[in-house]
């Protein structure tokens, strides 16, 4: 995170306080790095295709269908991890005032709603032909539904917050807060016995296993999607990052203009 955050063409400006906006010297061009890390990531997500649609072999049960879960399971995990990443660095706001580190929590909200819908939107796909209905009131969907619900709230309460170290204040706070949410969706609905979402890893406790049996080769297209959408959760932090340090700047700018002309 902290390498994703402190990208050498953004720098602070030293003499500013901790609570004012960062200053760059170089804000238009995108550093070598990350360029690499995009044009890898693309790359990672045409093999992460491969493996899910030619050579992983298709699941008897469920057909075609289960190729889906390739990208669902792999967009939840850097989802919770993105939101994982937002509580974190509240953290870190709290304890230094920083506020880069709100860039970044707010940054990892919008990057982890992306993935979260993508979550959402691949889910029913699955469902609508196994279960026979693209939703049910079943536990965990509810759970991810409001944990979505309550990161849409964390980025539209922050617009209505102009002070820009109260808006910060309040986004460390209730990024802690609604990671219990994530925790709930991810952990705790394995332990309501009602819950019929499978559980693609670990032990559930309407089956007292994990749901998924999965050949070597589904294992290893699963675990390679994991890898993928991580490095897809590094590239459109560290973007979404440096388009909020470019908006400190230009308010920057914006106030500094503004105080010459009062004079």
């Amino acid at each position: 995170m902290a390498s994703i955050a402190a990208q050498p063409p953004i720098q602070s400006d030293s003499s500013a306080g901790p609570n004012q906006p960062v200053r760059s010297s170089n804000l238009f061009s995108s550093p070598l790095t990350l360029r690499l890390l995009t044009y890898f990531t693309v790359l990672m997500l045409g093999a992460a295709a491969y493996m899910a649609f030619i050579y992983a072999p298709l699941e008897r049960s469920m057909g075609a269908v289960q190729r889906i879960f390739y990208f669902h399971v792999g967009a939840a995990w850097a989802g919770a991890l993105s939101f994982l990443i937002t509580a974190l660095a509240g953290v870190v706001y709290l304890a230094t005032k920083n506020r880069k580190w709100d860039t970044v929590a707010e940054s990892s909200v919008e990057v982890g709603l992306a993935l979260l819908t993508m979550t959402l939107l691949s889910g029913p796909v699955w469902a609508a032909s196994a279960w026979g209905q693209a939703w049910t009131l079943d536990p965990k969907l509810n759970s991810a539904a409001v944990m979505w619900l309550s990161y849409a709230a964390y980025l539209m309460l922050r617009q209505g917050i102009e002070d820009p170290v109260k808006r910060a204040r309040f986004g460390a706070v209730y990024g802690l807060i609604a990671f219990s949410s994530v925790i709930m969706t991810y952990f705790g609905v394995r332990f309501i016995d009602t819950a019929i979402h499978p559980n693609v890893m670990g032990p559930s406790a309407s089956t007292g296993s994990g749901d998924f049996g999965m050949a070597p080769r589904m294992l290893q297209a699963m675990i390679f999607s994991f890898i993928t959408f991580s490095f897809v959760l590094a590239t459109l932090l560290w973007h979404r990052i440096r388009l909020g340090l470019f908006k400190q700047h230009v308010e920057q700018v914006k106030i500094a203009k503004f105080s010459q002309e009062a004079f």
